[in-house]
């Protein structure tokens, strides 16, 4: 039977929620914020759209450590089925029990006139087979057994296939699932779903009409600042501006991928481990491939670094 969790004090306000997430190192905004506060007090999924690296699997990591949730994460793939999704039987245990009844069997059906009777003396280790004592749940399974709330993550859901997208129909509409041997399995407390999707396919309307939309862009500067500045404690402000300042003018360049918040997070720590104060041109070559991960737009990009770096500098007020 499901219940109604009292609401965790982060999830009470939009505010509270964006402080809860702040605390555990996750710069929120307004609206990412308030898909959250709606997602909980509505019993809704939300559907996390946006390119890779911009922290829709991190919102659900970080919801989890800041709620104290257990997190069950559900990482999709061409192929995903119920089996790894949502139950398997436990076969080496039940090919045990079988064995352990034909070895008894005799004295099972010890008494029985008939065949007919022997087949109803042993109907009753058949329905045990498929008991709940022999169910492997999976992560969508798992988060609904949870007593006091979970956090289900089901990661790039657009790498999964159709026939997955109709598996989770039931289950995000009422938080439950049907297994034909047992029944209707219920949640015990609904979960905070949290569905991300990098856009390689197009969702279907069922899916999407069970969801809260949320799209996660690349940050403006102020915010992914901040977000570094969480991330890398120690930093000096004046570097900060500046590595921010050139990756936002690289996200403005004609380059296939462009640098996630990750990215930037990675290459802030790089910078710091190579006891840089100010970008230097030299030392933004030597490291171009911590925030650019294909070789055509280091290429691309090559001959255009001194005047990104310049640029930045200017924009970021001069090097330290």
């Amino acid at each position: 039977m499901t219940t109604l969790a009292p609401t965790p004090a982060g999830l009470a306000s939009i505010d509270a929620v964006t402080a809860n997430l702040a605390s555990v190192g996750y710069i929120s905004t307004r609206s990412i914020s308030t898909a959250v506060y709606l997602a909980h007090h509505l019993r809704k999924p939300v559907l996390i759209e946006g390119p890779a690296g911009v922290g829709k699997t991190d919102l659900a990591v970080s919801l989890s450590r800041s709620l104290d949730f257990p997190l069950l994460r559900m990482q999709c793939y061409e192929g995903l089925d119920e089996g790894k999704a949502l139950y398997e039987w436990k076969y080496g245990k039940q090919l045990l029990y079988t064995q352990i009844l034909k070895e008894k069997i005799h004295h099972l059906i010890d008494g029985a006139d008939s065949l007919e009777a022997s087949f109803r003396k042993l109907a009753g280790f058949q329905d045990l087979f498929f008991s709940r004592d022999f169910l492997e749940p999976r992560p969508l399974l798992r988060s609904m057994e949870q007593e006091g709330g979970s956090v289900l993550l089901i990661d790039e859901i657009d790498k999964s296939e159709e026939p997955f997208e109709a598996l989770l129909l039931e289950i995000l509409s009422d938080y439950q699932v049907t297994i034909p041997e047992i029944g209707t399995i219920q949640a015990r407390t609904p979960p905070l779903v949290v569905l991300t999707s990098n856009n390689t396919r197009e969702l279907g309307d069922a899916l999407k009409r069970r969801c809260l939309h949320l799209h996660i862009g690349f940050p403006e500067a102020a915010r992914e600042q901040d977000i570094v500045r969480s991330r890398v404690p120690g930093i000096s402000e004046a570097l900060l501006r500046q590595m921010v300042a050139f990756v936002q003018s690289v996200r403005d360049e004609n380059i296939r991928k462009l640098p996630s918040i990750s990215e930037t997070v990675d290459w802030a720590r790089t910078l710091m481990l190579l006891h840089a104060d100010s970008l230097e041109e030299s030392l933004v070559r030597d490291t171009l491939n911590v925030i650019l991960k294909r070789e055509s737009d280091i290429i691309e990009l090559r001959g255009r670094v001194e005047a990104l770096t310049q640029a930045a500098l200017t924009q970021a007020g001069g090097p330290a």
